[in-house]
Parts: C-alpha cells; sequence; structure tokens
C-alpha cells in the first residue's frame, strides 16, 4: 500500500505555501486553512492505538468505521474492505457500500499447530466469507467479516493462543521463515529465532488487549501506554523481515527491509550465524519514477547471539530516519538510497557498538516451494501441498477445505504456510503416514499432476475487496496460465518451473518484480508485462511492454517461450535466458522500456 488514499495531496500542502513564499505573495486576506493532520498526528493522538475504534464498534447506523480508525486498526491487523462488485448496485439502491473487514493473523515462520488450523477453520466458516487465505507472507487471511463479528473473531483467533496485532500497519510485519522442513536441524533454529525476533519487535501496547478481549474500555486517558522501541509515532512505513536457509529462497529474502540468510557449518547442524541484507522492497507507483521496487543489499555477518540485536537497530535506524513526510518515500529503501549503503551500515554500527563481520559464502538454487513427500533429518515425514494462490475453500470437484479439516483432526504434527501460499503437512510419523495419505489421496490433496507454470505461479487477492486494485489477480490468473499452459505443452515446456505471478496493482504483495514472468494490473483486463527476474529470487524483472490485454500477453510471449524451448539443450536457466531474449528483440526495435 505505497499508494496514499489522498493522492497528490501529501506532498503537494507541503510544497504549495513555500511555491507562494517564492513568489513573495503572502496570501493576504485568503481564507486560512487548516493544515490538515499527518498519519503521525493520528498516531500520537491515537493514545497508542486506541483512538476511537471501540466508539466505533458499537455505533450500529454504519457497518463502517471512521477513516482515522481505519488507520489504526491496521495496526490492530484489520483492514476496511468493500465488495466492489456490488458498489454500483447498492449506489443504485441508496445503500451504503458491502463493507466488511479482512483481518490478518500473524503466524511468525508460518508454522501453526492441527488445533489452530481447526480454530482458523471455524473462525472462516461462522464469522466470515467461509473461506481461509493463505498469504504471501505466511499468514492466514480472513475475509467477509462484518463489524459485529468483529471482537467475536479476534477473540477466537486469540484463543488458539495466535493473534492480529501488528500484521499490518506502520510496524514490524508478520516475520516470514523457509519453510523446507527437510534441509537439516539448522532449520530448526532458524524458526526457533523468527518467533523470539517476532516477539522481540512488537509493539507493546495495552490497546488491543483492551478492545478486543476485554469487555471494558478504559475511559479518557487513564491508561498511558509505552512502547519502548516505536515511540507514540511507530514507523515512517510497513517493516518486513523475512529469513531464508540456503540453498532454497522460498521467503525471497533480497525482497524485504531486512533479510537473515541463515549460514551453517559444512555438517548443516549447527547454525554459524547469519548474512544481514537491507533495503529490500516491492512497492511503487505506476508512472511515478521516484518510486521503484529495490532488492536489499548485504550489509554484513552476525552471529545467532547477535541476531536479534542486529534487527532491532536496522529497524531503530528506520525508525529514525525514514521519510516521515511523504509516505510514498518512507520504505527503508528510500533511506538508504538517499544516503548510501554505507552511511547505514555505519549507523547501524554505531548503534550496535561492534562492527558486522564479512558476509560468508553462500548459495541459492530456486525461490519455489517443495511438493509431494520428503523426509527431513529426523525422519519425520513432510508433504508439500499445492494450493493455487492460497485460497483455502471447497471448490466443485476439490474439497480443499473439508480435507484439510479432517487431516488437522488426525494429524499429530503440524501445519506449515509456504511464502509461495501452499502448505506443508508437516512432522508426520512412520505410523501415522499411511493415514494421511490416505486422507490427501480421498480429498483429492495429493494432485501434483500440474505443469511448471502453475506450480510456480502466485497472485495477490485483488478485487472485489482490495480498496489498491486496478485489475483481476487471484479470480485471473488460474484463467491467464490455462491459456499460457496450451503455448508451453506445445513448445515442449509443460514441466518447466518458470515462475509467473500476478497483482491487481503495483504495490507488489506478491512480490512481482522478482519474478520471472509478471503481470502488474494497470486497468480492468489491461496489465504491464514484467520479464527477466531472476529463479532465485536474486534479480529484479524489467518493465516488457505496457498496457497489454489477454490477447496481446499470449502474442507477446509465445515467441520468447519458443525461443527458450530452443534454447534448452544448452542447459540455460529461464531467467537468464530472458534477459538474452529481450535483448534480442530490442536489436529488433521490438523492446520497449
Amino acid at each position: 500500500d505505497d499508494q496514499d488514499a489522498d493522492g497528490y495531496e501529501t506532498e503537494f500542502q507541503a510544497w504549495e505555501p513555500e511555491f507562494w513564499k517564492a513568489l513573495g505573495v503572502e496570501l493576504l486576506g485568503t481564507a486560512v486553512v487548516e493544515k490538515k493532520k499527518t498519519d503521525d498526528d493520528m498516531k500520537v493522538e491515537s493514545n497508542y492505538l486506541r483512538g476511537t475504534i471501540s466508539e466505533g464498534l458499537e455505533d450500529t447506523s454504519t457497518g463502517a468505521l471512521c477513516e482515522r480508525d481505519t488507520k489504526l486498526t491496521k495496526f490492530h491487523g484489520i483492514y476496511q474492505q468493500d465488495d466492489r462488485d456490488l458498489r454500483d448496485e447498492r449506489k443504485a439502491q441508496g445503500l451504503e457500500k458491502a463493507y466488511s473487514f479482512m483481518v490478518r493473523v500473524r503466524v511468525p515462520g508460518g508454522i501453526s499447530t492441527p488445533k489452530q488450523w481447526l480454530q482458523m477453520d471455524e473462525i472462516a466458516e461462522t464469522l466470515a466469507n467461509g473461506g481461509l487465505k493463505l498469504t504471501t507472507r505466511q499468514a492466514f487471511q480472513l475475509h467477509g467479516v462484518i463489524k459485529r463479528n468483529l471482537k467475536s473473531t479476534i477473540r477466537g483467533i486469540n484463543k488458539c493462543l495466535l493473534d492480529t496485532l501488528a500484521a499490518c500497519g506502520d510496524v514490524n510485519r508478520n516475520v516470514m521463515c523457509s519453510s523446507n522442513p527437510s534441509l537439516s536441524e539448522v532449520h530448526e533454529q532458524v524458526h526457533e529465532f523468527s518467533k523470539k525476533l517476532s516477539a522481540h519487535l512488537s509493539p507493546r501496547t495495552t490497546a488491543y488487549h483492551e478492545i478486543w478481549l476485554e469487555d471494558k474500555v478504559v475511559a479518557g486517558k487513564a491508561v498511558q501506554d509505552f512502547e519502548p522501541l516505536y515511540g507514540s509515532t511507530y514507523l515512517p512505513r510497513k517493516f518486513k523481515v523475512a529469513i531464508a536457509v540456503p540453498p532454497n529462497n522460498d521467503v525471497d529474502v533480497f525482497a524485504h527491509d531486512l533479510g537473515y540468510i541463515a549460514i551453517a557449518d559444512k555438517t548443516n547442524k549447527k547454525l554459524l550465524g547469519y548474512n544481514v541484507t537491507v533495503g529490500g522492497g516491492m512497492g511503487m507507483t505506476h508512472n511515478n519514477k521516484k518510486t521503484y521496487p529495490r532488492l536489499g543489499e548485504l550489509i554484513g555477518f552476525c552471529t545467532p547471539e547477535q541476531a536479534i540485536d542486529v534487527g532491532e537497530k536496522v529497524m531503530l535506524v528506520q525508525r529514525d530516519f525514514g521519510d516521515r513526510i511523504n509516505r510514498k518515500h518512507a520504505r527503508l529503501k528510500y533511506t538508504i538510497d538517499d544516503r548510501s549503503l554505507d552511511w547505514f551500515r555505519s549507523e547501524v554500527e554505531t548503534r550496535l557498538g561492534y562492527k558486522l563481520e564479512p558476509p560468508r559464502e553462500y548459495t541459492f538454487e530456486n525461490n519455489a516451494d517443495r511438493y509431494g513427500w520428503t523426509k527431513g533429518f529426523d525422519s519425520m515425514w513432510h508433504f508439500g501441498i499445492y494450493i493455487e494462490n492460497g485460497v483455502v475453500k471447497d471448490l466443485p470437484g476439490s474439497p480443499i477445505k473439508t480435507g484439510l479439516r479432517e487431516i488437522a483432526k488426525a494429524h499429530k504434527g503440524d501445519f506449515r504456510l509456504t511464502p509461495n501460499q501452499h502448505l506443508v503437512i508437516g512432522n508426520i510419523t512412520e505410523e501415522n503416514k499411511a493415514q494421511i495419505e490416505g486422507l490427501l489421496k480421498k480429498y483429492k490433496l495429493d494432485n501434483l499432476q500440474h505443469t511448471g507454470l502453475r506450480l510456480n505461479s502466485m497472485s495477490c487477492v485483488a478485487l472485489p475487496t482490495c480498496g489498491l486494485a486496478m485489475a483481476e489477480s487471484e479470480r485471473y490468473l488460474p484463467l491467464l496460465v490455462e491459456k499460457l499452459e496450451t503455448i508451453t505443452t506445445e513448445v515442449g515446456l509443460k514441466k518447466d518451473a518458470i515462475t509467473v505471478r500476478m497483482t491487481g496493482c503495483p504495490n507488489g504483495c506478491a512480490r512481482p518484480y522478482v519474478a520471472e514472468i509478471a503481470f502488474v494490473g494497470k486497468a480492468l483486463g489491461t496489465y504491464n508485462l514484467y520479464l527477466g527476474g531472476g529463479f532465485y529470487g536474486q534479480r529484479l524483472n524489467k518493465l516488457y511492454k505496457e498496457n497489454l490485454k489477454e490477447d496481446d500477453i499470449l502474442r507477446e510471449l509465445r515467441p520468447i517461450l519458443e525461443r527458450y524451448a530452443k534454447e534448452k539443450i544448452n542447459g540455460e536457466k529461464f531467467g537468464d535466458f530472458v534477459i538474452r531474449a529481450v535483448v534480442f528483440l530490442l536489436i529488433n526495435n521490438l523492446y520497449i522500456m
């Protein structure tokens, strides 16, 4: 959500007075316009994220909350939305928009228990729209929660020892962690670190407990909270953390504000520490060159004992130096580009009181999920399930939600939400393997006979609920992939792993700018096409063509896929080949930047 709700107003209000002053015009005799309050003003006046949320929940005259409170509820993990498919119809009937709320649940490292899965399943069925969404940041999302059900929803989530605090807002979000459980003992150590880091960077306000979990609200400012890390203004913008365990970069570690790359010893049993990356971020705005996606850069290596302190200091430097005037320029990537990476490293090290060590060697091979059965280092079994775009609901001939519910009733291990919106049924004992295998087959959850293109596709939610969406994404990508599959099958690429991502706007929730092929929504039915991202998330793609309809997309991609198929005999990787294909088309005057 790098786009401001008020468009250009944030920057314009700061620029206009200076413009008239430069012209020597004092605007005498004109009405004095009250200065518009900033988001930081709103945070300070909210009494540590309370605002008038409690009063708004009691107002039965509308299904919505006031605008200021909708900004505050994001810190509580709640977004106010409306069904955009129904806007015109309800407007014609003289009704307000069909308001509902999206509730995002933090799951540090993406691991939940069968009991938690069952609780989320029940909440989705009774208090939301019936479906569960597995997000690109390893969290649960509930959609279609109406205002009168919000408290019951949050209480139900907390009942199973999950929460929604800081799942959104200008704070550290859900901490991501590589979900592949079969690599080594190191994964277990890294997951424990992800939980500790998430807890350490969590807000300390008691407003969450007071508003959602208690029956009484403290009047006025009788309660004075204290935020030791954030202060009353919190961060300039959201802050995202991911932890990768080589050789798999499923979290797209370079796409986040702060990244950790786990470094193990030669036996892969002992965690030596982490390479630290900073300054990644996907959000941008169409036709605004001052906004852009950026990959994180290495600033050094830290030991496991130093890792939490390093994360804290990186976040605090951004807290103190991030842009608090222009929210489009407020992410860490802009802070670093404005001041330099060397300056940022020096500032972090000054606060740490020691120097970071030089980065250690590591190797990434892909950023994909691992499907099917794998056996872990401890002889436990794991099954990776393909969940298209993370949508968990029963469909005709595909009872996904029912099947996972029945597995959760029988399963004694865990459920691992992956960074690519899929699911791993983890830690299955040899004794229980046959039972889980039977349930997977019964509910058709063991079907992995998909093309490489489909298995590596991902989208954001977009329409009809996301207020920022300019085009379809979740509802449309499967249809487009089906048509692209016709081409890949014809040219002999049916099983090739090709990373394809789609978003309904340029804010990058599905991390499209590191995909080999990406579609970014521009308007209904219209997308910008990006090509050339690295297969393991190490390289940004490039804008290839703008404003393409479906027929245009298929026409543009066919010759590139055909050429790649011919080049395969040389053992080329797709991401590298795309760049050469683009250069080839540039020479032939067919490439548009």
